[in-house]
């Protein structure tokens, strides 16, 4: 298992960087995906994280090689699953 939870301009890299050395079933935690709510209102082209953290949230959705599901919990915990 593999938590992040660091800057979050670069998920998307920490994902792609061990993902690969992750077993099939392992998991990988995300934390702060719902970015205070952020997520769901209108961006600023000036809020270079919270695009970030949508970026993310879209290619973690459309990647076939994980299951994923949104935990609502606090800030928003991604758990995903490698297939």
């Amino acid at each position: 298992m593999v938590f992040i939870d660091a800057d979050k301009r670069n998920n998307s890299v920490y994902f792609d960087l061990i993902l690969d050395k992750i077993r099939p079933g392992g998991f990988i935690l995300a934390d702060n995906v719902l970015w205070s709510g952020k997520v769901v209102e209108l961006v600023k082209p000036s809020d270079l994280d919270t695009m970030a953290v949508l970026a993310f949230n879209q290619k973690v959705q459309n990647d076939a090689r994980v299951e994923n599901v949104l935990l609502p919990v606090r800030d928003g915990i991604m758990v995903m699953r490698k297939r």
